[in-house]
Formats: structure tokens, sequence, C-alpha cells
């Protein structure tokens, strides 16, 4: 361990999902810049290509595999692999998700729901138990799940993905109580408003961001490179002590 730099990632792989653009992008590209090697996933490979080339001419390395995580035998594909190409894994971000509903709890149809269960709640339950077995293999590792604020206050018309986002945060909780004895720490990141595609029903309305900035104390949205530094400290050794935490990254929203 080099005790210099608490931050020094080389020699990691790392597996951030969701990256091929917004926060996921703004990981991968600070966990490359800090030595690891990012392999860029999300549903399609284009993006993600893009992604590693901006990597890649930047200096880092990376490598981009398309992986659907609301899709079980996608998920068996990408960690075999990751198995066969580098034999290990240390690190992995679960940051990809749905939330294709935006409206009254009551009026969520089943298709919504499944959507979004099955990738927030299934899709991180299993690429986590895959990670973590291939990082047990290695002496350890860390995993770091996106949740949101809203897995501790529910979002207004975002009923499911709220109670999936709390799932994540216990979650992490229960992989981190059970996979430490393997040295594995697994942590949380709860972005508040952030300026991504992903939040533009909440960023490109005036009156509902508005509503929304009333109860952030800094008064403003997130960029999503304000996200990653929290997951490049839960991710390195600067973290060591440091499993089954959620960290708000919020501008003050929860303090309420």
């Amino acid at each position: 361990m080099n005790n210099h730099n608490l931050f020094d990632l080389s020699g990691k792989v790392a597996l951030v999902t969701g990256a091929s653009r917004g926060i996921g992008e703004s990981i991968a590209k600070l966990l490359a810049q800090h030595g690891a090697h990012v392999i860029v996933s999300s549903r399609k490979i284009e993006g993600c290509q893009a992604v590693v080339d901006d990597i890649v001419n930047a200096g880092g390395s990376a490598q981009a595999i398309a992986c659907h995580i609301g899709d079980m035998a996608q998920i068996e594909a990408t960690f075999s692999a990751i198995g066969e190409q580098h034999g290990k894994l240390d690190i992995l971000v679960n940051n990809a998700a749905a939330n294709p509903y935006f409206g009254h709890i009551l009026d969520t149809d089943l298709s919504a729901f499944e959507k979004t269960v099955d990738v927030n709640i299934r899709g991180y339950f299993f690429m986590s138990t895959y990670g973590a077995k291939l990082m047990k293999e290695n002496g350890g590792g860390a995993i770091v799940n996106v949740a949101s604020v809203n897995g501790v206050i529910p979002g207004d018309f975002q009923g499911i993905y709220s109670i999936t986002k709390a799932a994540v945060i216990s979650m992490t909780k229960a992989f981190a109580k059970e996979c430490a004895a393997f040295n594995i720490r697994v942590n949380a990141l709860l972005p508040g408003a952030t300026d991504t595609k992903f939040a533009s029903t909440l960023v490109n309305n005036p009156k509902i961001l508005a509503q929304a900035m009333a109860h952030v104390p800094m008064k403003r949205v997130a960029q999503p490179d304000e996200m990653a530094g929290t997951v490049l400290y839960l991710a390195s050794d600067a973290s060591s002590y440091t499993t089954g935490t959620a960290i708000n990254v919020d501008g003050g929203y929860l303090i309420g």
C-alpha cells in the first residue's frame, strides 16, 4: 500500500455500470485518472466506447462491455468475461438504474414496477453477489452502490423508484455485514439532485426545480463530477475502515 497516496488505484480493475453518461461517466473517468483499469458498462456499447476513448486519449486504461443489469444472462456473461480477461475485480460501482415512471404512486403499473425492481434491486443484488465472489477469490475489494436521497425521503411522484433506492441502502448494509470477513467493503453514495439526462424531469422543469431547490441549502443542482470524488474515496484505501455506510452528497437536502 502506498502510504503517500491513499487514492492510488494503480493495478486495480474497476467495473462501473451505467457509465456511458452522467454520474457513471464521471466516476469511470476519475477512477481511471487515479490508475484503475476501468470497465465501462451500460446497455449500449457505443456510449461505453465513447467514454473508453476519452479515458484512453487522456492516458488511462479502459475497455467497454455492454451489460443490461435487468437481464440475468447479461450479468453472468459480464462477470465470466471479467474473470477470463482479468482473473479479478477490485472495485464494483453499481450505478445503472431505472426510473421509468413519474406519477402518482397509485397509478404505478406492473411493467413500470417490474422494470424498476428488476434493475434497481435484483440487478444491484446479483451484480454484488457475482462481484463479491470474484473479490473474495482475490483477497478483497470495494463495492459502491449509487442509491439516492430518495431512498431516505421518497421523491414526489417517484414512489417505486424511491422504494428501490431505500432497498439499495439496506442491501449495502447487509452485504457489508456479511462480506467484511472477506475484506470486501460495501458502501453507498446518495446523490441529491444532479444535472443529468436521467434527472431531466426534475432539472428541466422550472416549477419542479424551484420546489426542489427550496429544500437544498446550497440552492443549486449538482454536476455529475461532484459525485465522483466520494466514490473515489469509497473505492480507495482512504476509506479502509469504512463499510456499511451511506454518504449523502446532496447540497444539504437531508439536513431537512
